[in-house]
């Protein structure tokens, strides 16, 4: 999918002078670089120290390692999957070559790929994310883990293969400065795991290859940082990066340098993505956890390099991690909020480790656990490395008391109940900076679970690039459980990461005190003329949420979506439907009583256009039960919907 000139322009639009006039800069740079390459100083008596304690090895988890070596295997049988696309092809893998629709990227400058085009280039993600080099990182950790060479030399002939493939500024892997910071971050530790390999210096300190690339991607990212609207999740992947390598690989005279503007970056930034609350601005869960990683791996470097960092980044990391233990549900299920891309700083784990349980773990280890967090017994390989690293942190640092269910800032309420009901309600802004690029249009939408399972699901995201149906449909307003009107969205899309008119929300009220009865009730404007209520109570003694919509403003179509979970089975009549799913063995069970004023119908895996799906990571959906009530608002009666789990 190529961007129209329409595209460029409201784009433009939401850019300030400042941001204008540094991408102006970046164009002219871009120019001079196309004939300007100049080649990694000279290096000499460069020499790896970042290296983990000793015995830190020793402390990873058996189930986790053998988790990881299971993985390792694969790997090294050439097997993989990328957003549920497989890929057999990973003993000699063509780095420019997308599997899911196999097309290989163009040659060519770097800025001159159109990799926004999928006819030409193919799904970018997919040819992206192999080449972020965290599959190495797992090859290495089982070498640390078993000292089996042969995941070493399988990750020396990989490195030797990329590098010499993908030349600086040649081709599709120099065009996004997030790829490069993941990219550099995964070298580090891949360096850091081989240290015990005879191979390891001659791999990396000792090779002017290698020299050369990580010389250049660090000249690149203290280039062409992520700039104003667009200085989200990207920018602290690109300082991260920045900052691992230039501490961990201190060998240029640039290192200083890099290191200090790196550090500035990371700290603004952090800040600056992140509420008070300790959630992150873009209100979307999967980048929390993305950021958090990042973050947590940065501070590994310069405690490794005796780096001082800002207490603010401690700090920051610290309220993100209190604030995941506090959203999660009884499974440790954060919400699905907003984009998902299957994102991760840092990956040294096999399948099967829960990132969320791995990130409180390493929360706990570095800043010490609160009473109210939920138990976490799963392992990890992660975290034993990071803790081995990061200094603990001082416990002077105030913390929430008790667990928090209302985030203000964000806008995000979380309500309780017995039985393991757990149910979100967004309130929050539309999303983050002037282009909100990775919100969806879900003002007042509710998600709800019960020991775990989605019942009222957000269905997620599925895709970013090349799909512009399927993108705009799991982004939308009837794609999320809230109430549209005369069939348009709250906001306003002006692209695929681009919002021209973020809906303004209120949250009116928050009582999570436990008295039995939860309630929460906030307003959107998104919908010209009118303003949507919607009012929420979850009653612990019947185990019934309720949730009642209003409209101001008659006349006008209404359409309320509810979407249910995969393991959901729905029997819709009239307008009462009675769902089914089991859990460990168990029969459950909830009716769903829905506004008789509305004409319900059930949806299910339509494609034309598309409704009834459910996308559990990136690039993977299947169908799911969708009811959707049509009808109109008469400006005073209310639509109510009672959830009625059973005992």
């Amino acid at each position: 999918m190529s961007m129209s000139a329409g595209w460029y322009l409201r784009r433009l639009s939401r850019m300030g002078p400042r941001e204008v006039a540094g991408r102006a800069g970046d164009a002219v740079r871009r120019r001079r670089w196309r004939s300007a390459r100049p080649d990694c100083p000279s290096v000499t008596g460069a020499r790896f120290t970042a290296v983990l304690p000793e015995g830190t090895i020793t402390a990873v988890p058996p189930d986790a390692a053998k988790r990881l070596i299971a993985e390792a295997d694969r790997l090294m049988y050439g097997h993989a999957e990328y957003f549920g696309v497989v890929r057999d092809d990973l003993d000699d893998p063509d780095w420019w070559r997308d599997p899911k629709t196999g097309r290989r990227a163009p040659w060519g400058y770097a800025f001159d790929v159109p990799y926004r085009n999928e006819d030409a280039v193919g799904d970018i993600k997919q040819i992206w994310e192999l080449s972020r080099h965290q599959y190495l990182t797992q090859l290495a950790a089982a070498y640390a883990v078993t000292g089996n060479e042969r995941y070493a030399e399988r990750v020396a002939q990989h490195l030797r293969s990329w590098w010499t493939a993908n030349p600086p500024l040649r081709g599709v892997h120099w065009i996004s400065g997030i790829e490069l910071g993941i990219r550099l971050l995964s070298w580090v530790w891949v360096r850091r795991l081989l240290d015990g390999w005879p191979g390891a210096a001659d791999l990396f300190e000792d090779n002017p290859v290698a020299l050369n690339q990580i010389w250049h991607h660090q000249r690149w990212l203290a280039a062409f940082p992520s700039r104003g609207s667009s200085a989200n999740n990207h920018v602290i992947a690109e300082a991260a990066g920045q900052f691992a390598a230039s501490c961990a690989f201190n060998w240029f005279s640039s290192s200083e340098r890099w290191r200090a503007g790196a550090l500035r970056s990371l700290e603004r930034h952090l800040r600056g993505n992140t509420y008070v609350s300790g959630l992150n601005r873009e209100l979307a869960t999967e980048y929390h956890g993305l950021v958090l990683e990042l973050g947590l791996a940065a501070v590994a470097e310069a405690d490794a390099a005796g780096v001082p960092v800002p207490a603010t980044v401690r700090l920051v990391l610290l309220r993100m991690t209190d604030a995941l233990a506090a959203v999660v549900d009884n499974r440790l299920r954060p919400p699905r909020q907003g984009d998902a891309d299957d994102g991760h700083g840092l990956v040294v784990d096999g399948a099967g480790t829960d990132r969320w349980a791995s990130l409180l773990s390493t929360g706990d280890a570095v800043f010490g656990r609160l009473d109210w967090w939920p138990s976490v017994t799963g392992t990890d390989v992660r975290t034993p490395l990071l803790a081995a690293l990061i200094k603990p942190t001082e416990r002077s640092v105030s913390r929430p008391v008790s667990r928090p269910a209302h985030f203000a800032d964000a806008g995000l309420t979380i309500l309780r109940g017995p039985e393991e009901i757990w149910c979100r309600c967004d309130g929050g802004p539309h999303g983050f900076l002037s282009i909100a690029a990775h919100a969806h249009a879900d003002a007042l939408s509710v998600e709800v679970r019960h020991d775990g399972v989605d019942v009222l699901a957000d269905p997620g995201t599925y895709c970013y690039h090349g799909q512009p149906e399927w993108r705009q449909y799991f982004r939308s307003t009837l794609g999320h459980n809230t109430l549209q009107l005369d069939g348009g969205d709250q906001s306003v899309s002006g692209g695929p990461f681009l919002w021209t008119r973020h809906a303004e929300t209120r949250v009116l009220t928050a009582d999570t005190s436990g008295d039995g009865v939860a309630r929460w009730c906030a307003e959107h404007d998104g919908y010209e003329g009118s303003v949507h209520r919607r009012r929420v109570e979850l009653t612990a003694e019947t185990q019934e949420l309720t949730v009642v919509d209003e409209v101001r403003g008659s006349g006008r179509k209404v359409r309320l979506a509810f979407h249910l979970g995969p393991a959901i089975a729905a029997d819709l009549l009239g307008n009462q439907a009675v769902l089914t799913w089991t859990r460990d063995g168990e029969e459950r069970s909830a009716v769903l009583d829905l506004p008789g004023q509305l004409s319900w119908q059930a949806h299910r895996g339509e494609t034309d256009p598309p409704l009834g799906w459910y996308s559990a990571g990136f690039g993977r959906k299947e169908p799911a039960t969708t009811l959707v009530g049509t009808g109109f608002a008469d400006g005073a009666e209310g639509f109510t919907t009672v959830l009625r789990f059973r005992g």
